[in-house]
């Protein structure tokens, strides 16, 4: 079993630029992201981040270098379209 990286709201608004701790706050209070509270803390995971901010079909391996990969075909696709 894999273990899952959770982040405290402020490790979360670090990660993310343009969101601060209180929309992350707000996010997991409305139920917009997914959270569980430790004590006063709220800890989430951080799929469950990108999920939420990037949507669904964004995937704990595109953090890394498939992100990249993904945004040069789509501009590849959209130059190749241009030509057409």
């Amino acid at each position: 079993m894999t273990k899952k990286k959770v982040l405290t709201i402020k490790e979360a608004a670090q990660l993310i630029e343009g969101i601060n701790e209180y929309r992350i706050r707000t996010m997991c209070k409305t139920g917009q992201l997914r959270a569980f509270k430790a004590g006063r803390k709220f800890l989430i995971a951080e799929s469950d981040l990108y999920e939420a901010v990037f949507g669904k079909d964004f995937s704990e391996e595109e953090t890394g270098g498939a992100a990249a990969a993904r945004c040069s075909k789509d501009t590849s696709d959209s130059a190749h379209d241009a030509r057409i």
